[in-house]
């Protein structure tokens, strides 16, 4: 059986053509090309919301979600499609994005790097197209930084293939995938067979990679808002003259020429020099600038210890900055089987700062606690519909301004659930 999945899905990485049929006159600039979004149609939950409610432990807040069942689908700005929709879809793919926007996605998130020639394009990492893509099994695979390598013993296999390595010409003939490796892999195409078993190949074949640029006509057509993230280069900068501040323009530029309404953007980094910048330069877009919060990363960091913290909130309300996006677990704590808000959550607020975080629906099945995202409440949570929980605290006792989900039904529901019910 697992012979017969590593081909199929191996075929089904091989068969996968060029990412879009391009006009003529896209033929001779491949900056260009059509992109035309289908109706949305009637916003939908599908399946998974009820599946949670039902699975959720007896209480109020079950019983308030269970009255919203029935309720008409609607938009939320509060619901925010991480990398689209990628529970089942492969990120960043025209795919993803037209699911989220499905789902009822409010705002639509395109991470942005560069390619060899300076075009920006979605992608979670620059360094990430040997896990995202089929490159491995082209004869592109030999332009990557590192070039795959099996498993050996206790060395696992391995490739590093950045968008920087290719042309956007080049990056435009390859085929997206869900982000995973077989790290025991013995040949490419093993490699590239990895997708967890809490998300799916289904919807693989024939979606579609984008520029940044597509993304964002795109999104327009889905009606949708956006929060684009500057990510941080896998190569040193400035990379072939194209140094950081212009990268950080350049995504701005692109918005600009699109006729994006600064209201409409929320831009996104985890490097606060990319934040200053947009302040300083681009005031209209600075003002709703994200600052990706990742100080979990620094030596002696204790969610526990406001003394550990990199940042004072109210150094960076002082200096422009208005938005603030940590993790969830750094925005909670148990109480025995009791989820509450955290100090790093009230002291954010009391500085004035907006919150917005990041994943639901990310950590596979809840039964084992929920790893990284659940750090904080692994003692409060025991199976999937302990979610429901989390986000109730996030909705309305952090009180974040968004939710970033990898299946934003749950999250437009629960918005919706909660505005209904304060009507």
């Amino acid at each position: 059986m697992i012979a017969l999945r590593t081909a199929l899905a191996a075929a089904t990485i091989l068969a996968a053509g060029p990412a879009f049929a391009q006009t003529d006159d896209a033929k001779t600039d491949t900056t260009k090309t059509t992109i035309e979004a289908p109706e949305v149609g009637t916003i939908t939950y599908g399946v998974r919301p009820a599946y949670l409610v039902d699975i959720m432990d007896e209480g109020e807040l079950k019983t308030k979600l269970q009255a919203c069942l029935s309720n008409t689908p609607k938009q939320s700005d509060w619901s925010i499609g991480h990398r689209g929709a990628m529970l089942a879809f492969p990120e960043h793919t025209a795919e993803s994005y037209i699911a989220a926007a499905r789902m009822g996605a409010g705002i639509v998130e395109c991470d942005v790097t560069f390619t060899k020639d300076h075009e920006l394009v979605c992608r979670h990492a620059q360094n990430d197209i040997h896990t995202t893509t089929n490159i491995l099994a082209t004869d592109l695979a030999e332009k990557c930084t590192t070039g795959f390598t099996p498993a050996s013993g206790d060395q696992d296999a391995s490739a590093e293939c950045r968008a920087s390595d290719l042309t956007l010409a080049e990056f435009r003939t390859l085929a997206p995938k869900q982000d995973a490796a077989n790290k025991k892999a013995t040949t490419a195409e093993e490699y590239l067979d990895g997708t967890p078993n809490y998300r799916t190949d289904l919807y693989t074949p024939g979606a579609r990679l984008v520029t940044f640029a597509e993304s964002v006509e795109l999104m327009k057509q889905l009606g949708v808002k956006m929060t684009p993230e500057l990510k941080k280069p896998s190569v040193d900068m400035p990379f072939d003259g194209f140094s950081q501040e212009q990268y950080a323009q350049k995504m701005i530029d692109e918005l600009k020429a699109a006729g994006v309404n600064p209201s409409d953007v929320w831009p996104q980094s985890f490097e606060i020099e990319d934040i200053r910048y947009w302040i300083a330069n681009e005031p209209e877009f600075g003002k709703q600038a994200v600052y990706l919060d990742d100080q979990y990363d620094n030596e002696g960091f204790d969610i526990a210890d406001p003394s550990t913290w990199e940042h004072k909130f109210e150094d960076l309300k002082a200096e422009g900055i208005n938005y603030i996006a940590p993790p969830m677990w750094m925005l909670v704590k148990a109480e025995g089987d009791k989820i509450v808000a955290s100090d790093y959550a009230r002291m954010a607020k009391d500085a004035g700062l907006t919150i917005i975080t990041w994943t639901a629906e990310r950590s596979g099945n809840l039964n084992e606690g929920g790893g990284w995202y659940f750090q904080t409440i692994a003692e409060a949570t025991n199976d999937d519909g302990d979610v429901m929980k989390l986000i109730d605290v996030l909705y309305n006792e952090v009180g974040v301004a968004g939710l970033f989900s990898d299946w934003p039904a749950t999250t437009t529901f629960f918005a919706n659930c909660m505005e209904q019910a304060s009507n």
